[in-house]
């Protein structure tokens, strides 16, 4: 299958100068989750569900965010149906990969050429847990974004991410999650990587920001997992209320299971960008 996207109009550009771009255009540090679930949507196709969705919000975001377990789930042809939903995003509106991908050095530069080079994403997630040759793969693609999970907003993230360990030979215990973020700062030479930080624990996005206070900090768990949205945006964005991509899926996608899926959709997205606008002037 031709999964290789082009653009007539595509201009190479480091991620983050394109999602300040679409952020400042769009007004808007809202990015939109494209998780596909039958049991959720409409009857319809899932690669006409993402189109709608997308034609409803574009400019409404500052990036999309396609989850690919939930093209994968659909069987042989699902990543067609993801490929051929990414070709309705805006070429100005960087689209972040999310696989978690984490693995040997060798696998590693396989997940990094598929994401970035088959799907055309401008930035991925991935898991930190097996060092750095699993990272450097991704971060090879200096025009690339690379996400690595932080502290995410899942429930049992404490269960690992905020044990306390100690940094090489100091007597100083820190917690996990503080030990990525170091490291993530370490590795960062290209200066292409940021954190995922759910919005659902709001000291540690507190710290991680001001650890890392120039990174992109992607900011799952509004929404449908409770995050809070005004911890996201006083603890996630940077001195210039930036920086901070704060994701909605399933808030927003299935706003409506009936045929006004797409304005009910819109609806939704234009609220949470005007509250995030809104928390972000007052911070």
């Amino acid at each position: 299958m031709a999964l290789k996207r082009e653009w007539a109009d595509y201009k190479l550009m480091k991620f983050t100068e394109k999602l300040l771009g679409a952020s400042k255009k769009n007004n808007s540090l809202l990015c939109i989750g494209l998780d596909p679930d039958p049991a959720l949507m409409p009857n319809i196709d899932v690669v006409e569900f993402g189109r709608q969705i997308i034609s409803a919000t574009k400019d409404l975001v500052c990036a999309y965010k396609p989850n690919f377990a939930f093209y994968e789930a659909l069987g042989t042809d699902g990543l067609t149906k993801l490929d051929q939903t990414l070709k309705h995003v805006p070429s100005n509106v960087p689209i972040i990969g999310d696989a978690k991908r984490g693995d040997i050095g060798n696998t590693a530069r396989k997940y990094a050429y598929s994401i970035f080079d088959l799907f055309g994403c401008d930035a991925a997630t991935v898991n930190p847990y097996l060092g750095f040759d699993s990272i450097e793969p991704f971060t090879e693609y200096a025009d690339k974004g690379v996400f690595i999970l932080c502290h995410t907003s899942n429930q049992s993230a404490q269960d690992f991410q905020k044990l306390r360990c100690r940094m090489g030979s100091t007597t100083k215990n820190i917690q996990l999650f503080e030990l990525i973020a170091i490291k993530a700062c370490e590795w960062n030479t290209n200066h292409n990587i940021g954190l995922v930080v759910g919005a659902t624990q709001p000291t540690p996005l507190r710290i991680i920001r001001e650890m890392c206070p120039e990174m992109n900090l992607l900011i799952p768990g509004v929404g449908a997992q409770k995050g809070s949205l005004t911890s996201a945006v006083r603890n996630g964005t940077d001195p210039k209320g930036e920086k901070a991509i704060i994701t909605s899926s399933r808030q927003v996608l299935y706003a409506s299971k009936g045929k006004d899926f797409p304005s009910a959709a819109r609806l939704e997205a234009s609220k949470l960008r005007t509250r995030i606008n809104q928390l972000v002037s007052r911070k």
